[in-house]
């Protein structure tokens, strides 16, 4: 979450400046093979190394979807030219650590219960610019709406609006997120907690990412084409998390 004044203004002015050269954007289906993101170069002039950590809690499988994050840091790091580090981390709230990772990635099947002095912290590291992505793995929408109105009683989780940022800043979702893994046959939904007009919290329900990001083959109804779409979701979650948070 520490981050050079200079080098966070010289990646913000590249994505107003690809942002402008980037032509409006229709739906589209997306191709079979991954390709480089359109605004690939707007992060040439990132160099901060940069994390992808996995939020452990006291409750169920908090570590879900094993290959999910490797999946998603290899994308991340031959996708973009972000210098992010090669492994995932592993930490839990009351981590010293907790502050050098500006992404937390939380997901589950069912309980998550958070102690009050974890509740602070949470809302502390996200008050101060940090970004949680919570993926409902199937069970746990019940457990992580009342941890998280713990931590935040005076906001609500809302619909994230299809024009925002994270629905285009590197891959276009004009349909918002998508439908990776089918449980309930419910639409996909993505909820935010906002900080001012910062997106502190994403929560994707009835989407399962996370599915989407574990390697081909493991749920063998999923297609690869999912996969893909999975993959440049989380690109476009992660580096709208380092891009709108860090420094402040």
């Amino acid at each position: 979450m520490r981050a050079a004044p200079a080098l966070l203004l010289s990646l913000l002015a590249g994505l107003l400046l690809g942002a402008a050269a980037t032509p409006a954007i229709t739906p589209a289906a997306a191709p079979s093979a991954p390709t480089e993101p359109r605004d690939a170069t707007m992060l040439r002039e990132f160099s901060t190394r940069l994390t992808v950590a996995r939020l452990q809690y006291d409750g169920d499988d908090w570590y879900a979807n094993p290959s999910a994050l490797p999946n998603l840091i290899k994308a991340l790091r031959t996708r973009t030219t972000l210098d992010v580090e090669p492994q995932e981390v592993r930490l839990r709230l009351s981590d010293d650590r907790l502050w050098d990772h500006p992404f937390l990635h939380l997901t589950g099947h069912g309980q998550i219960r958070l102690t009050d002095a974890e509740v602070q912290r949470l809302r502390e590291y996200l008050l101060r610019g940090g970004f949680l992505h919570a993926d409902d793995n199937y069970g746990l929408d019940a457990a992580f709406r009342r941890e998280i109105k713990r931590v935040f009683p005076d906001r609500e989780l809302v619909d994230v609006p299809l024009d925002h940022p994270i629905y285009r800043i590197v891959y276009p979702f004009p349909q918002g997120v998508p439908k990776i893994h089918e449980h309930d046959a419910k639409p996909p939904r993505g909820f935010g907690i906002f900080i001012g007009d910062r997106l502190a919290v994403y929560y994707t329900h009835e989407a399962d990412l996370g599915n989407g990001w574990e390697d081909v083959g493991t749920y063998p109804n999923d297609p690869p084409e999912l996969h893909e779409q999975a993959l440049r979701m989380g690109v476009n979650l992660y580096v709208y998390a380092v891009t709108s948070g860090m420094g402040r």
